[in-house]
């Protein structure tokens, strides 16, 4: 039985259709990554789920048991979840009382919130911090001063919303550290919207795609990242080669795809079971694509001669543009963009694997 479900929810503001029937449940001790661009919904579903909105349609079920819209039942559900913000809010108390502050509003005893608290500070490595003022801490700090607040009131669904994307890189890493390590040690269910890729990939047991106020995939990070649906997801995750073609062949599940270049008609293997006639787009990761100085000898099916047209350097990484007739997004390292010298105009070969290309069908407009 899932612990918490959506079922055809929706969230009108006006004329504007926020959400759009979405169905969604998320197991006991499960971590879901809603992920999606800024806009499209995931803070809106969020929201609905930690109880704090009511949806303009739809039925929601927490531990099996259908939520009414208001009332004592509502309360209780409610006080069985945490929700931390985007823009985490600290009172102008300090830290100790900031964490406090839940369990008081619940009559906790004196000694029980002093004992709560310490060993919560502890965990999100704020120990010693007790008598600051919470409004002098740095974005991080904040941040995990409201991880605490709603941690030391031991939910069942801690529900957070973008909680790194105001952080610098080494306080966000922290943040993230952090939360793994509480989804592992206390078993804790979460969903967390993001519109950082790489967070969800880390932290989540399943990713569900939000676009336009629509669920539109759910599953494991290797099968949204390596297996979208459709070209909106695939650029969603940086699969940033989409090229279109048509299967003009099928040999035991090998495809070969014919594709439209400014060059004449340019054919690729995928592993795929479309048959002859399909228009399909082939779907391609950078990281997934070597480049050379010149054709070596390979396993990989995929071989092409082209010439840098751009070069942009990406930390310890470079991505380079190549036009082979259509055009190729690589991602590979510094390193070896240095070492074969990569500019504009260079001539370069561009390899990849059958086994690299997805297929995704291309639906046509009659």
């Amino acid at each position: 039985m899932p612990l918490l479900e959506l079922v055809e929810v929706s969230q009108k503001y006006g004329n504007r259709e926020v959400l759009k029937g979405v169905n969604l449940s998320i197991a006991r001790g499960e971590v879901l990554a809603l992920i999606g661009p800024t806009g499209a919904g995931k803070t809106t579903l969020l929201r609905i789920m930690g109880l704090l909105d009511l949806p303009s349609q739809g039925t929601i079920y927490f531990d099996g048991k259908r939520v009414a819209e208001s009332g004592k039942q509502r309360l209780e559900i409610r006080r069985r979840m945490s929700v931390v913000l985007q823009k985490p809010q600290v009172f102008n108390l300090s830290v100790y009382d900031n964490v406090a502050c839940g369990l008081r509003w619940r009559g906790e005893k004196k000694n029980s919130v002093a004992d709560k608290v310490d060993h919560i500070l502890k965990i999100v490595g704020l120990e010693g911090y007790q008598h600051r003022d919470a409004r002098t801490l740095s974005g991080g700090e904040a941040q995990r001063v409201a991880l605490a607040r709603a941690l030391v009131l031991e939910p069942e669904i801690l529900l957070l919303d973008e909680p790194t994307a105001n952080l610098d890189p080494v306080s966000a890493a922290k943040i993230q550290e952090l939360i793994s390590s509480i989804a592992q040690q206390r078993n804790t269910t979460m969903v967390i919207a993001t519109h950082d890729m790489s967070e969800g990939q880390q932290l989540a047991d399943r990713i569900g795609v939000v676009l336009e106020g629509r669920i539109v995939q759910v599953g494991d990070a290797d099968s949204i990242f390596r297996s979208p649906q459709d070209t909106q997801v695939a650029h969603l995750v940086g699969m940033n080669n989409t090229i279109e073609g048509v299967v003009v062949a099928n040999n035991d599940g090998i495809a070969t795809i014919s594709l439209h270049s400014n060059l004449g008609d340019i054919e690729i293997q995928a592993v795929s079971r479309h048959p002859p006639g399909t228009e399909v787009y082939a779907c391609l990761r950078p990281e997934d694509i070597t480049l050379s100085l010149s054709s070596t000898r390979s396993s990989a099916r995929n071989s092409f001669q082209g010439k840098v047209s751009h070069v942009t350097m990406l930390g310890p990484l470079c991505r380079v543009d190549v036009d082979c007739g259509f055009r190729l997004v690589a991602l590979i390292t510094r390193m070896s963009a240095q070492e074969l010298d990569l500019r504009v105009a260079k001539d370069v070969c561009a390899t990849f694997k059958a086994t690299a290309v997805h297929i995704v069908e291309r639906k046509t407009s009659r």
